[in-house]
């Protein structure tokens, strides 16, 4: 399989980026096509649904997943489960799916028809193997199950950024941001109050520190 697109996002490494999409609805990105694709025939139709599947691979991930259990995030990262039972990124074939809101689609000159959309977890450069329309009356299951991960509270943490943060982004990179860090971006096995955590993010080095419930970031 070959790419069909590439993602473009806030995020340019792996740490901090939501473990599951639709967290933070206020992260925007792009999807841009492969030249094979620029063309808005590819995407006729398109503009009348409201959110998009996104079939993409872990890029970012060095080698494939050799372990037939995972430490799952949601668990703390101190218990194990079998990987298929987990939307782990360390799998045999590293492919990621995804459920996103379109909020438009551009048809840009020079890339071509470009998807921009909110509530993704992916990196940017992302390679795009496919794209599927959200169809509610069949991928929506009301009384589905969610095993261990509806047995877990996700408890958001306080986050308060620094006056230089506030004056230097904008208030929609702020919500995001604020989005992105009360979802605790930590290891889960870490929980240093004195240790200071990094992450790149719109363009410059965000730094932060948790203690007692309170992200402080700067």
């Amino acid at each position: 399989m070959q790419p069909i697109a590439h993602f473009h996002s806030p995020f340019t490494s792996k740490f901090g980026i939501p473990r599951q999409s639709g967290l933070v609805e206020q992260l925007t990105g792009e999807i841009v096509f492969e030249p094979k694709y620029r063309n808005i025939d590819a995407v006729r139709g398109l503009e009348d649904f409201s959110h998009l599947w996104i079939i993409w691979e872990f890029s970012a991930n060095k080698t494939l997943g050799d372990s037939l259990t995972v430490r799952p995030p949601r668990l703390g990262g101190n218990r194990r489960m079998g990987v298929f039972a987990t939307r782990s990124p360390f799998r045999p074939n590293p492919i990621g799916l995804s459920c996103v809101h379109i909020i438009n689609i551009e048809n840009d000159e020079r890339r071509g028809p470009v998807i921009h959309v909110s509530g993704a977890d992916l990196m940017d450069g992302t390679p795009i193997l496919d794209i599927k329309p959200y169809i509610p009356y069949c991928d929506s299951k009301p009384d589905a199950r969610s095993g261990f991960v509806e047995q877990t509270a996700w408890n958001r943490l306080h986050v308060e950024l620094s006056e230089q943060l506030r004056r230097e982004l904008t208030a929609e990179q702020q919500q995001a941001l604020v989005g992105v860090l009360e979802l605790d971006p930590r290891p889960r096995v870490q929980d240093d109050p004195e240790k200071v955590y990094g992450m790149p993010i719109f363009g410059r080095d965000i730094h932060f520190t948790v203690a007692d419930g309170t992200l402080k970031a700067y």
